[in-house]
């Protein structure tokens, strides 16, 4: 009887050790991913058209404590850097019959009708996990009757380049099939707008444009259609003085005022892209404290039951 005493013991004091080592584990997993963080390119546009934001790099954290990086930490990681406000003024997504669903982008509440694509590709939901350098482009939709939205997109999200030198755009908008499968179709005569000023420059029957660029600086090429109504695309473009030239001070073809997109709303923050919101951070610290709680527990009950013996 003594035998099974002990050995009905021994089960309880491994069974307690190998609970403790587990939370232990525990604890050690959350506070190594509360310190995870990915970079992302972030475009919005808003009920107008415009471009917000264009391929804005992003740092990306955890704010719902669910151990994942998701579209929707990106967005709310996204407003809370650049939109004035911060998360709370213009950002707001919920459960739905459909999973997470956007409420409010951009400070724009409309009753559900956005968009958002995850490198050109339409995600399952805003659970959807990303990825270092990843490309999110989200967006308000303008047509609320008739959904005539289509959304475009470059080939190309960034390019640097010397004065003078070209870039090759193909310009493409997200549409279906016959069996409305999803395809990507070449979108045709579209005007080529630079810091949100037209150019000559068009795109032919394959959707693509030429671009020559002849002064330095930053300049953010998005594209209008007359048939179609596109979400506006965005590249962003560098363009670098070539040293063995000198600089080119001849006229361009837009004239670049700012090293910004004009077209760009100014309705941003200046906070450091590396702050955490405060939700993830108080999450994680709860999180931490309960399970060191519950292993210091577990190690005195187990310490008192050896002594016992």
């Amino acid at each position: 009887m003594k035998k099974n005493l002990f050995k009905k013991n021994s089960m309880k004091r491994g069974f307690v050790k190998s609970f403790a080592v587990m939370m232990m584990v525990g604890l050690l997993s959350v506070s190594a991913f509360a310190d995870e963080s990915v970079n992302v390119y972030v475009t919005i546009s808003d009920d107008k058209g415009a471009l917000a934001l264009a391929q804005e790099k992003i740092t990306v954290t955890d704010i719902d404590g669910d151990n994942e990086l998701t579209i929707n930490d990106a967005l709310y990681c996204t407003h809370e850097v650049k939109y004035k406000g911060g998360a709370s003024a213009g950002y707001a997504a919920g459960q739905s019959q459909f999973g997470i669903s956007l409420n409010k982008l951009w400070g724009i509440a409309n009753g559900g009708s956005y968009g958002y694509f995850l490198n050109n590709k339409s995600p399952l939901s805003l659970s959807d996990k990303i990825k270092e350098n990843d490309y999110i482009n989200a967006f308000v939709y303008t047509d609320l009757v008739g959904w005539s939205d289509t959304y475009s997109f470059f080939d190309i999200n960034s390019k640097e380049i010397k004065v003078s030198e070209t870039i090759e755009l193909n310009l493409m908008a997200a549409g279906y099939d016959a069996s409305f499968n999803p395809v990507t179709l070449p979108v045709q005569g579209a005007t080529i707008t630079l810091n949100g000023e037209k150019t000559d420059f068009k795109t032919d029957s394959e959707g693509k444009v030429i671009i020559t660029f002849d002064k330095e600086g930053s300049y953010v090429v998005s594209a209008i259609s007359d048939t179609q109504n596109l979400v506006p695309p965005a590249c962003k473009v560098e363009i670098l003085v070539d040293e063995n030239k000198g600089t080119n001070e001849s006229a361009t073809t837009v004239e670049n005022t700012t090293t910004e997109s004009s077209s760009v709303k100014e309705n941003f923050t200046t906070k450091n892209e590396s702050v955490s919101p405060e939700t993830k951070d108080n999450l994680g610290s709860y999180a931490m404290v309960i399970l060191l709680i519950g292993s210091m527990t577990l190690i005195t009950v187990l310490s008192l039951r050896k002594k016992s013996f």
